[in-house]
């Protein structure tokens, strides 16, 4: 079943934001709440890899056979608010699925954040942030090539890049900011399991942003893979066993919301 277009949280002085819901046919199924990419500029929730555009069946069908209800979820883009607005809006997704459990019939107990490229460094954030005073509100956290330290991004000094845009400023002019939306400063001992996948060919976001945050959490003592694909570029382009990306992705996240 799939609901599209459902209101998830309404920033004040802003538009509802909206998620589309994917339910499987089984009771009380574990939740991936998705969060796209786009540089924080651009996409939807209805992008999952624009590079896997044409799988079928697409990445979010195959979540829901696997036995997950998903949910993607939209969050205020760089050009409609800066930072923390995203970390808000996807704060808020979550608490939504928690308030909504039972209408959808979905265990909130077992929540696995799931995003790539910009959606990625907003479930790491999601994932630390939210599990500091709660550490079962996440259960795990997949992160395909996020950033996860504006302060290193080789951008850092123009307001006009990606993260410029975010954050209102060059990360460089805006430390305790860059900061405050870094996930490699929100590790913390009771951080949940994280799976972080990044291509050595990523000329967008740098693999070592992905080595750095892997380094934060084994710091603190707590479970994640960090695997590094050779030659893959942004968006697994380039020479990518894309299913295998995928599988690795998914046995993580049944492994963590398994009973």
């Amino acid at each position: 079943m799939l609901l599209r277009a459902v209101p998830c949280a309404t920033p004040h002085g802003f538009r509802p934001l909206l998620a589309d819901v994917h339910l499987p046919p089984v009771r009380r199924p574990p939740v991936v709440l998705f969060l796209h990419g786009g540089g924080w500029r651009l996409g939807s929730r209805t992008s999952f890899c624009p590079t896997w555009r044409d799988w079928s069946p697409n990445p979010f069908a195959r979540l829901v056979a696997a036995g997950f209800a998903v949910v993607s979820a939209d969050y205020r883009l760089s050009g409609e608010a800066v930072f923390p607005a995203q970390l808000d809006d996807v704060t808020a997704a979550a608490h939504w699925i928690r308030d909504r459990a039972a209408d959808l019939g979905v265990d909130a107990e077992r929540i696995v954040v799931w995003g790539e490229s910009a959606g990625g460094h907003l479930a790491a954030l999601l994932g630390l942030t939210a599990t500091r005073n709660a550490p079962s509100a996440v259960a795990g956290v997949v992160d395909w090539y996020g950033p996860s330290d504006l302060s290193a991004m080789p951008s850092r000094d123009d307001p006009n890049s990606r993260e410029g845009q975010l954050l209102g400023a060059a990360a460089s002019q805006v430390p305790d900011l860059a900061r405050a939306a870094s996930p490699v400063s929100h590790v913390h001992a009771a951080a949940p399991p994280f799976h972080l996948a990044h291509g050595t060919a990523d000329d967008a976001v740098p693999a070592q942003q992905s080595r750095q945050l892997a380094d934060a959490l084994r710091a603190e003592g707590r479970p994640v893979e960090c695997e590094l694909v050779a030659e893959a570029g942004h968006l697994w382009r380039g020479p990518v066993d894309g299913q295998r990306i995928f599988s690795r992705a998914l046995e993580f996240a049944q492994r963590v919301t398994a009973r």
